[in-house]
C-alpha cells in the first residue's frame, strides 16, 4: 500500500513511523520534514499528503504535528479526505470502521513508540463497516465535500 506521510518536525515518533510503515511493507511517500525540498510547515505538508490520497497517488496518509490537531484540521479541508486524530488503538479502529477514515492524524508529542504500533495495528487491521447506516453516513460526508 502507498502511504503518504507528513510531519512538521523531526521529533517524537516521526522516524519510527516511517520505519514501521516500511517494515510492514508499505511504500512511504514523504512530505514536510521528511522531504528536503518541501516546507515543513504543518498546514502545507499536511495538505500535500492529503492531496496524495484525494488525487489517488496514495492509498492512505498519516499526518503528524506536535498535537495532531492542526494536521487533522488541514487534512480535512481537502475534499475526499476523512482524517481522524487518534491517540489510541480503539479510536483508530473506530475511525476506520465507522468513518472509513483514509488519513490518520497523530500527535508527535503524545504518541509513544508502543502506542504507535498499537494504533497502526488497529488502523490497518480494520476495514470500513458494511452496515447500511454506516455506509449512508460516509456517502453523506462525500456530499458535504461537494457543497
Amino acid at each position: 500500500m502507498r502511504i503518504s506521510v507528513s510531519a512538521d518536525s523531526d521529533e517524537g515518533v516521526t522516524r519510527q513511523l516511517v520505519a514501521e510503515l516500511s517494515r510492514r511493507g508499505h511504500e512511504v511517500i514523504p512530505h514536510g520534514v521528511l522531504a528536503a525540498e518541501e516546507t515543513a510547515d504543518w498546514a502545507f505538508c499536511t495538505e500535500a499528503a492529503a492531496r496524495d490520497v484525494a488525487e489517488g497517488r496514495a492509498d492512505q496518509a498519516v499526518v503528524c504535528c506536535w498535537t495532531g490537531t492542526g494536521a487533522s484540521i488541514a487534512a480535512n479541508k481537502v475534499p475526499g479526505v476523512r482524517a481522524a486524530l487518534c491517540t489510541d488503538a480503539y479510536t483508530a479502529s473506530g475511525a476506520r470502521r465507522w468513518n472509513d477514515a483514509n488519513v490518520l492524524a497523530l500527535s508527535l508529542r503524545l504518541t509513544s513508540t508502543a502506542t504507535l504500533g498499537e494504533i497502526l495495528d488497529a488502523w490497518f487491521d480494520t476495514g470500513a463497516s458494511q452496515d447500511h447506516t454506516d455506509q449512508q453516513n460516509i456517502r453523506h460526508l462525500g456530499r458535504l465535500d461537494e457543497a
